[in-house]
């Protein structure tokens, strides 16, 4: 019990999201717990291997949103009480594009507590001088970068580059990857052509459905500001699941 006690902390040390359930109702073995991470691994047991498999599905959806509570589960005649409780990695920005929005963008997702990184193969745009609170600015193609960090649902990516040759191989990054959220600038002709190319690169129309473009909720922003503020309302939104169709009706119109 003590080893897995001690992997919680060390996951938790590392920011790394993991789930703990204990069977606190059944008719046998109360208390027993199973720790859950991320890519639906366990250690532990709660006594049996089908109840170790259901509570590890819902645990590891637990992990991304931070939940706790009790799941009741039956296994032939008998029920079972489960507590789990989800411990979710702090949420990521990431934004692709170092251009004028992305500077209130950065400064309004640090103060929201999400660490931010900063990408862009323009160096004279990618500068401590023009962040210096981002936690990480990094100088190089973006698509390259993305393609080797650690992308899950705590991740939000805003692609800002207004060039196809960054945000295209970028989005088709992401998209393949399960981030909580992806949005991409653009007017709504601009969103639907990109999205044309993207189909005929073999992007596929539910990946494409995930993207949020225009990007931002319509708040009628016009300043790098208004659009930043826009920006991360509808992150964190999306990370709380309130964004409805009702938010996004604006853009067929």
């Amino acid at each position: 019990m003590s080893s897995l006690y001690g992997e919680l902390k060390e996951m938790l040390t590392k920011e790394q999201g993991v789930a703990l359930a204990t069977l606190v109702h059944g008719p046998q073995q109360v208390g027993a717990k199973l720790l859950v991470f991320a890519d639906k691994s366990s250690h532990g047991t709660l006594g049996l291997p089908q109840l170790d498999a259901m509570v590890a599905a819902d645990a590891e959806q637990a992990i991304w949103h931070g939940d706790a509570g009790t799941h009741t589960y039956s296994i032939e005649t008998h029920s079972f009480d489960v507590f789990i409780e989800g411990f979710a990695p702090p949420p990521t920005l990431i934004i692709v594009g170092a251009g004028h929005i992305a500077i209130p963008l950065t400064t309004f997702a640090k103060t929201l507590n999400y660490r931010v990184v900063v990408v862009d193969a323009r160096a004279a745009f990618a500068t401590r001088e023009r962040f210096p609170h981002a936690d990480e600015l990094i100088v190089a193609w973006p698509d390259e970068v993305l393609a080797k960090m650690d992308l899950n649902p705590s991740t939000s990516v805003a692609v800002l580059t207004h060039d196809s040759k960054f945000d295209e191989p970028s989005l088709k990054v992401v998209l393949s990857r399960r981030v909580g959220y992806v949005g991409a600038i653009g007017s709504r002709k601009t969103s639907q052509e990109r999205a044309e190319r993207l189909k005929r690169q073999g992007v596929t129309d539910e990946q494409l459905l995930r993207i949020h473009g225009p990007i931002g909720l319509n708040i009628g922003a016009t300043s790098p500001e208004e659009m930043a503020l826009a920006i991360m309302t509808e992150i964190v939104a999306t990370r709380h699941g309130k964004v409805s169709s009702s938010l996004h009706d604006w853009r067929n119109k």
